[in-house]
């Protein structure tokens, strides 16, 4: 039976491009988000749910899962609406937390018990170069992408025992429509010392390599074009 991996974020950006590059590598693939996501192929199962509800996420997990082997997830869901201490707000506070952080959490929560099942896999986490070298305007993005550092780290302790890897890709600039939007890229290609931004699959690629457990775990790997070193 082919073995599964769960997606976050499925429905755009960088966690359509992940469900694309896994489903391609063989994996069927649970592509969750709150939106219902357009399956490409029959290896990809569109699962709705929101990764701030613990128990609606887990429901879902349970039943698309539908007896095959749930060995890695992918927390690629997230926002990063731009934020400055003047200008933060207590409800957007909380939403950049809830859906960076603890969805995070919740989906990791829904999981373990079938990676454990399955007698160990991979969770890979989606921080950003933002957690090491913080953008102006992210305050908060920034924040809640070094709290997804840490839980990686926590994790990887915690999860240890049962043969599940806990390991976070850290993005810098990827050429999604999100960023796109924001008219910047052109801009922050010039701060690169590669000279561009990430095309969204040279990150995908890292996430592929990380859902396939080995005696790696509690790591980030930063994938930025050497912006990091700045």
């Amino acid at each position: 039976m082919t073995d599964t991996v769960l997606v976050t974020g499925a429905a755009s950006g960088m966690g359509a491009t992940v469900v694309e590059r896994l489903a391609g590598a063989g994996w069927r693939v649970l592509a969750l988000d709150r939106a219902a996501v357009q399956a490409t192929g029959p290896a990809v199962v569109p699962v709705v749910a929101d990764v701030v509800d613990r128990a609606l996420v887990t429901a879902a997990v349970d039943g698309a899962l539908d007896g095959h082997r749930l060995t890695a997830v992918v927390n690629a869901a997230g926002i990063y609406p731009p934020t400055r201490l003047d200008d933060y707000t207590d409800d957007l506070y909380r939403r950049v937390f809830d859906v960076n952080v603890l969805g995070t959490l919740n989906v990791t929560a829904a999981a373990v018990p079938h990676l454990r099942a399955a007698g160990g896999g991979a969770v890979v986490n989606f921080a950003s170069v933002d957690a090491f070298a913080v953008s102006p305007g992210q305050l908060l993005y920034s924040a809640s992408k070094a709290a997804v550092l840490s839980i990686t780290k926590s994790l990887a302790i915690e999860l240890a025992p049962d043969q599940i890897v806990v390991n976070a890709v850290a993005p810098g600039w990827v050429d999604t429509p999100g960023n796109a939007a924001t008219g910047r890229m052109a801009a922050a290609a010039a701060g690169i010392p590669l000279g561009r931004v990430a095309q969204p699959d040279e990150i995908a690629v890292w996430v592929q390599r990380l859902v396939e457990p080995g005696y790696v775990t509690g790591e980030t790997v930063v994938i930025a074009g050497g912006a990091a070193m700045r």
